[in-house]
């Protein structure tokens, strides 16, 4: 059984770097569309030094900081139990293993950018970030916990959010001068962070639906109606957040559009149109 804390930190983290990589992602293809360019990491703009790396500092101080508290805090370091790992932490040592992964990015990333000793080509830090979603998307799918009922829906939903964020690096590596793939992982990242605070809210905290509640450790609903009722309610909370999240992102790109948006934009939109109607508009000959 996970916890609201447990859910509640690498939504933070997750939520944190998507909003980011949305923000610039829009305004630098705002800036200058025929120069965009898709990164895996966004460096603070006009700052030179540590700062530069904010992002990329966050995500590695966050996941060794939850790490730590997964492989020592939790189970006490007492890791084994008659000769065998401790039966009842192996939840814990999942999670720690999965964030090991997103670690490994994190470090590869400032390696590659501050020093010579690690000068990776373009499109291997976004295999190596789409290597530690799909280590994050087997532990949600093949869990050592079985969730199943309401709690089960609400990882479900979790792992196909996950599985976007894989395709999304996948195609950050494929499309490098793609604005929709860029812009693509960033709103993959924001739904994952928030819909991990809507798990914790709504699973251990207080948007528990009506019927259900923590019974001996595990979640458990009432009566099948109302295990249905909730599960109805996480599909309509699903698409209540991709709505927010679409909207905002629309909202953003209009403003950032009108205040500083290349002359280039509006004349790529309008050369695209005239294309493809000089394509549709091409006589046949026979």
């Amino acid at each position: 059984m996970g916890s609201f804390k447990g859910h509640v930190l690498p939504g933070s983290l997750f939520l944190l770097v998507g909003l980011w990589h949305i923000w610039n992602s829009v305004m630098n293809y705002v800036a200058n569309p025929k120069s965009h360019r898709v990164r895996v990491w966004h460096p603070v703009p006009g700052i030179s030094g540590n700062l530069k790396y904010l992002e990329t500092y966050i995500i590695v101080v966050g996941a060794f900081v939850d790490m730590c508290i997964e492989f020592f805090y939790s189970p006490h370091l007492k890791y084994f139990v008659d000769g065998s790992l401790n039966p009842s932490h192996m939840n814990d040592f999942e999670h720690a293993g999965m964030l090991l992964m997103f670690f490994i990015f994190g470090v590869s990333v400032l390696v590659s950018e501050k020093t010579r000793y690690l000068p990776l080509p373009y499109g291997v830090l976004e295999i190596i970030a789409a290597m530690a979603f799909f280590a994050e998307y087997l532990l949600f799918n093949f869990h050592s916990t079985s969730h199943a009922g309401l709690e089960g829906r609400y990882h479900q939903i979790l792992v196909l959010l996950v599985g976007l964020c894989i395709i999304s690096a996948v195609l950050a590596a494929a499309f490098p001068k793609s604005f929709v793939v860029d812009l693509l992982g960033g709103i993959t990242f924001t739904l994952q962070g928030t819909w991990f605070y809507q798990v914790a809210f709504a699973l251990y905290g207080p948007m528990m639906p009506t019927g259900c509640g923590i019974k001996d450790h595990e979640i458990a609903c009432e009566s099948r109606e109302f295990e249905m009722r909730g599960q109805l309610l996480a599909n309509f909370q699903l698409g209540a957040i991709v709505l927010s999240v679409l909207t905002m992102v629309l909202f953003l790109f209009g403003f950032a559009a009108s205040r500083c948006g290349h002359p280039s934009l509006y004349h790529s939109n309008d050369e695209s149109q005239d294309k493809r109607f000089n394509q549709n508009s091409m006589p046949l000959h026979i």
